[in-house]
C-alpha cells in the first residue's frame, strides 16, 4: 500500500518524528518500527478525514504557485478567503497539498 507523508509536518506529526528519533537515539525503539508508527499515522488521519469530516469549504484566491509532482497538487495561494456555512477567514499566504486518495489503496 502506497502511503503519501502528508500529515508529518503538522504540529502533531512533526511532534511524533521528534519523539520517535529521539526513542530511536535512545535505543528505546528500533527504526524499522518507529517507520512502522509513521505509515500507520499517516493512514490514520486519511481515514479519519475521510469518515469523520462531515463540513464542506470553499477556497478563492490568488494563485501564487502550483505544481504536479509524484501525483500530488501543491498550490500556494495569497489573499486567500475560506467560507464555510458559518465563518469566513482571510489568510495573507496558504500552501495547499492534494492527492488522489484512490492511490493509497494501490
Amino acid at each position: 500500500m502506497a502511503t503519501f507523508e502528508l500529515y508529518r509536518r503538522s504540529s502533531i506529526g512533526m511532534c511524533l518524528t521528534e519523539t520517535l528519533d529521539e526513542m530511536v537515539s535512545t535505543g528505546t525503539l528500533s527504526p524499522e518500527l518507529a517507520y512502522q508508527v509513521l505509515v500507520q499515522f499517516d493512514k490514520s488521519m486519511t481515514e479519519a478525514l475521510e469518515t469523520q469530516v462531515k463540513s464542506k469549504v470553499s477556497v478563492k484566491g490568488h494563485l501564487h504557485t502550483y505544481r504536479f509532482c509524484d501525483n500530488v497538487w501543491t498550490f500556494i495561494l495569497q489573499d486567500a478567503v475560506f467560507k464555510s456555512e458559518d465563518r469566513l477567514e482571510q489568510v495573507k499566504r496558504v500552501k495547499i497539498v492534494a492527492c488522489d486518495s484512490k492511490l493509497l489503496t494501490q
